[in-house]
């Protein structure tokens, strides 16, 4: 099914209304993906399909200099509530409103696989990092358990939202291709918390500030965390 952009945004503000920050994972698992990108006070930090900000608010103990947009206006009615310091934007990721080189850390969680056009958000999303830029990317993994079982019983509800998924090695040169070098992949980190808040029975806090290196193979991951930077 071919989604317009304006079925796309219908779906989010229908979700976001509904569901609000339901819709996402709680503040405590966007922590790592901050300490993956060694964010500092100092630093810029854009965040693409930020949603209602939840990613932001977590960002808010290591820079005060925060931005998102997304394409939801009542994602970004929401986010301004929530937090207030943050520059919020409605736009598309294929458009960013931002001059060149202008951001520090880059993230996009959860999103770019429902871009309709992925490799002009990640040219975009190059374009207004500095040279020395770091990005990170929470991609889904279509060759996961979970992603081959529901797939075919979701389709509808994933097409609405235009949702996607593609294989380790061809996220990889996807990035590549699009002038980034791939620093570091890990497997998502918020399961893997989970599960070890878990499996202690409460009785050992989880630090979910800090990554957890799993057994099983990579390529066994629902989702993948790429931390990227720009090639020369």
């Amino acid at each position: 099914m071919t989604q317009t952009q304006k079925a796309v945004v219908d779906w989010f503000d229908s979700t976001y209304r509904r569901k609000g920050t339901r819709y996402l994972r709680p503040v405590r698992a966007y922590f790592v993906f901050l300490e993956l990108l060694g964010a500092r006070p100092e630093h810029r930090l854009l965040d693409v399909a930020c949603g209602p900000g939840v990613l932001l608010r977590a960002a808010s103990e290591y820079t005060a200099k925060l931005h998102g947009i997304d394409i939801s206006p009542v994602a970004i009615e929401q986010g301004r509530k929530a937090i207030p310091s943050a520059e919020l934007a409605v736009g598309n990721a294929e458009r960013l409103p931002y001059a060149d080189a202008t951001f520090d850390l880059i993230t996009c969680l959860g999103s770019l696989e429902r871009m309709l056009d992925v490799r002009q958000a990640l040219r975009e999303m190059r374009r207004v990092g500095a040279p020395s830029a770091k990005y990170c990317f929470l991609v889904r993994n279509s060759a996961s358990f979970g992603w081959k079982w529901w797939a075919p019983i979701t389709a509808q509800y994933r097409a609405k939202g235009h949702a996607g998924a593609d294989t380790l090695t061809n996220w990889q040169r996807l990035f590549e291709s699009e002038g980034f070098r791939v620093a570091d992949v890990l497997p998502d980190q918020y399961p893997l918390h989970r599960r070890r808040r878990w499996s202690s029975l409460a009785l050992r806090p989880v630090d979910f500030r800090k990554p957890i290196t799993p057994d099983a193979p990579l390529e066994r991951a629902n989702e993948f965390v790429f931390l990227l930077e720009q090639t020369s």
